[in-house]
């Protein structure tokens, strides 16, 4: 008899075939060594029985592939006691066991094969991961809405701390100043801590932060200290945001569908609520305590979806295919993190120009009501989450880089309308468009930098976007009085524009 397929060899006995054989399997199939002395070779097409089989020797030369089934403590119908093969060949079963025939074709073992794969255990099934999954999903959603109401639960508080501390313009712009110099700080370094300890780990840490950190600025008396804790709250809330990031792209991995839009949804309902439950309280309670409430909702949310985010199971390994290799690697992977971290940037230049600047354009140059400029913002705010919470269902069917090149498009559009809108329903209506048009394309530049770089390509991605926020507001000052507002604002327009066409670039490169 003849081993491993190979006409020409050296023959061996049944014995020293069954053991050396046995041992194989062992390797291949993962068996301890008493599950191999009970594997023989079978020759026939059929095996012992149902789930008997336990692995499958490699095709020799010759087109045979030895087959591996468990004996049975009783006796099986499919073990003849003679007869030939299909190939003609006069081998004999025998009490020991069946032997192979080297000339029997690959076809003849399919069945067995199949209840190889079948007995073998999975260590991919879901096992209940499906709703645990749901709920890591929900918990991470609230995270990024309470990092959401806590910046807003600030921003509306800003005059009151202002003359609470008796700052000048140029002190408070120095004092504001440290949230971003803590914010670009921290996005830093947290990459390398979700590495070390996990982003889940991170978001709850970071978020716990920006709570404790958000009912500080209340209580200081003077612009020093007011920057102090400023400094404070940039860090987490810098923290937070590339940590909740890393967590969702792992996440959106895990769950098989460009969910990230939602997470981001999730952002921009709490920067609503915030704002809306700030303004309400405003007229009845001071900032100390207006503060302090959104510091126990936010550690109220730490802790509760803390635990639920803890819980779930972690992300499992995943099957690397060449292709994603290769977009990983090396200089391929920086390029991808800079080219998307640019996506983000244009994306959050827009976002910031439009918070400061979209009221004054509906004032000084449409002649818009103060009641009715309020409006511009808050329209382009509600069409930004509402186009988020539609992000998932259009990347599903147009596609991640369409959906980019789209809405970058939209809001050039939507940006040039209401730059040069002669009215102001149109330039309400171009502020609707611009927010839906921008909606999606941070969040999904976050999560391919993610999938490229991981935590770091967060991190990156997210401090270029950071940079763009800051950037937006004073580029837009300086050439207003250049030039004039609505010309400063189709900087807007070009740089969403710019966005949509660096994010066909991306998709373009990852397909090369």
């Amino acid at each position: 008899m003849q081993l491993g397929g190979e006409h020409g060899g050296a023959g061996v006995g049944e014995g020293e075939a069954v053991r050396g054989a046995a041992a194989a399997a062992a390797g291949r199939a993962g068996v301890d060594a008493d599950q191999a002395e009970r594997l023989q070779f079978a020759g026939d097409g059929a095996g012992g029985g149902a789930g008997d089989v336990e692995g499958a020797g490699e095709r020799g030369a010759g087109g045979a592939r030895p087959v591996w089934i468990r004996r049975s403590a009783g006796p099986s119908r499919a073990r003849p006691r003679s007869g030939r093969c299909g190939a003609g060949c006069s081998r004999r079963g025998s009490d020991s066991g069946l032997k192979v025939c080297a000339a029997l074709p690959y076809s003849d073992f399919v069945p067995l094969l199949n209840k190889t794969e079948a007995r073998l255990p999975s260590s991919t099934a879901p096992s209940g991961r499906s709703s645990s999954w749901s709920a890591a999903r929900l918990a991470l959603t609230a995270f990024f809405a309470v990092d959401g109401f806590l910046f807003a639960s600030w921003v509306v508080r800003i005059p009151d701390v202002r003359a609470q501390v008796a700052a000048s313009h140029s002190a408070l712009g120095l004092a504001l100043l440290c949230i971003s110099a803590g914010a670009v700080a921290t996005m830093a370094l947290v990459g390398r801590l979700c590495l070390r300890f996990g982003s889940r780990r991170v978001t709850v840490a970071a978020v716990g932060v920006l709570s404790l950190a958000v009912a500080l600025p209340a209580h200081t008396r003077s612009v020093l200290g007011l920057g102090a804790v400023l400094l404070l709250f940039g860090a987490g809330y810098g923290a937070a945001n590339v940590a909740m990031n890393s967590a969702a792209v792992d996440l959106v991995a895990e769950l098989r569908r460009p969910v990230m839009p939602s997470f981001h949804a999730g952002y921009s309902l709490g920067g609503l609520l915030g704002a809306a439950a700030g303004g309400l309280l405003a007229a009845r309670i001071d900032a100390a305590w207006a503060l302090a409430l959104a510091a126990a909702l936010g550690l109220t949310v730490t802790l509760t979806a803390g635990a639920a985010l803890l819980r779930a199971p972690a992300a499992r390994p995943r099957t690397a295919d060449p292709a994603a290799e290769k977009a990983r690697s090396g200089r391929s992977a920086g390029l991808l993190v800079v080219l998307l971290g640019l996506v983000a940037l244009c994306t959050a230049y827009g976002e910031g120009a439009l918070a400061d600047w979209a009221t004054l354009h509906l004032t000084d140059d449409v002649h818009a009501s103060a009641a009715v400029a309020a409006a511009g913002y808050a329209a382009f705010a509600f069409a930004m989450t509402a186009g988020r919470l539609s992000g998932t269902w259009l990347s599903e069917r147009l596609g991640q880089t369409r959906l980019m090149l789209f809405g970058g498009l939209a809001a050039c559009a939507g940006m040039t309308t209401a730059a040069l809108a002669p009215s102001v329903p149109a330039a309400l209506a171009g502020f609707v468009l611009v927010g839906l048009g921008l909606a999606n394309v941070f969040p999904l530049a976050i999560a391919r930098a993610g999938a490229a770089g991981g935590p770091q390509g967060v991190a990156t991605a997210s401090t270029l976007g950071y940079a763009g926020m800051l950037i937006g507001p004073p580029v837009i000052g300086f050439l207003a009085d250049a030039l004039s507002l609505p010309a400063a604002l189709l900087t807007v327009a070009a740089t969403s524009a710019l966005a949509g066409l660096l994010a066909v670039t991306v998709g373009r490169h990852r397909a090369a």
